[in-house]
Formats: structure tokens, sequence, C-alpha cells
């Protein structure tokens, strides 16, 4: 087994709340992590993201090369476009649809869902709609691990073990809330790999 995951999107999204989420999981499946970030705009609004490799192999580098990340997990979708170049042939796109225009010139929205689409293995998430049913908005990065958790290759239980663990200090309703936006993130994707086959 062997996942090259580029987690991206905006400083305040949660993109180190989902990495640490899947390489709790990934270590309690028993599976190698390497892991690189760049979070050091993150409180000016700034482009966040993490390298996720994991391996029932040894991983001797914790970046990814181009043309070779199996996912693209974005939380933002102009961050999703920004990383397309490091996509195997064969990997995913998953991403949230809503944009967070913190740019002057952030770009023409049709035009970048048209750039997206052009992408045959693609996971579009409303994201923010699905978190506010859930029962709060700010879940959406757990909605987006959740359309992420088909393509991972790691148990879902042990991805709600890994949610447990980085929300149970919060209460049991802050956990419930989380788990609830996770499953509703897998039903987003598991109808789009349905409507594939």
């Amino acid at each position: 087994m062997k996942k090259d995951i580029i987690i991206s999107g905006v400083g305040g999204q949660g993109i180190l709340s989902i990495s640490a989420i899947i390489g709790m999981a990934a270590l309690e499946s028993g599976l190698n992590l390497k892991q690189s970030e760049v979070h050091g705009m993150s409180q000016r609004g700034g482009d966040v993201q993490a390298n996720l490799r994991i391996s029932s192999d040894t991983i001797y580098s914790d970046l990814i090369s181009h043309k070779r990340a199996d996912l693209i997990l974005s939380v933002e979708p102009m961050e999703a476009l920004r990383y397309i170049p490091f996509l195997s042939p064969d990997g995913w796109i998953v991403t949230n649809i809503t944009p967070y225009k913190n740019i002057p010139d952030y770009p023409d929205e049709e035009a970048l869902f048209a750039e997206l689409k052009k992408h045959k293995n693609l996971v579009l998430v409303d994201a923010d709609k699905i978190a506010k049913e859930c029962g709060t908005a700010r879940a959406g990065n757990i909605v987006m691990l959740g359309a992420a958790a088909p393509f991972l290759d790691i148990p879902y239980e042990m991805l709600e073990f890994g949610i447990k663990k980085i929300f149970g200090r919060k209460g049991e309703d802050i956990v419930n809330i989380n788990l609830k936006a996770f499953k509703a993130g897998v039903d987003v994707s598991e109808k789009v790999i349905a409507a594939q086959r």
C-alpha cells in the first residue's frame, strides 16, 4: 500500500487537523508515514499545504514529486488547481466548491471550475453547506476528509478513531458532529464513484 496525498487550502480552514487525523489513522493501522507542512502564511489567510506520504514499506522522503500524487484534497478550489502539476495521471482531486476570495485578482470561477473539470477523477463537494446541515459550519474540513476517505486505503474506523482523538477534549457533542460530517463527506464521494462504474 502506498498513498501520496497533497492537502491544501487557506490558513484557518483546518488543513493541519485533516493531516493530523489521517496521520494518526495511518499509524494506528500499522503504516509508515512521512509528512511535510507549509503553514507560515496561515495567520495571514495564505496558502497552507501538507505533503502526506503513507506506505506499508519504508518511505525515504517526505516530499511528493511532480505527477506522483495519488490525491489532492483541497478545502478551497483555487488551491486544488495550484497543485494539479503534482497529480498522477490516475490521481483524484477532491475539492470544496466554495472559494475563499482573499486576494483581489482571484480567478474567474467559471474558468477555474472548467480547468478542474478537465480531470476525469474529480469530486466536487459543497462542504460548507453539508457542514451546516451537520450542525456546524466549522466542520467543512471534516466533510472534506470524509470525501477523501474512499481514496485513502485506510479503514474508515481508523479515520473515525483519529477524529475522536483530535476532538475528544472538546466534548462528545463536538465529536458526534464531526463524525456526522465525516460520514456525509464519504457519502458524496461514494455517489461519484458509483456513477463512474
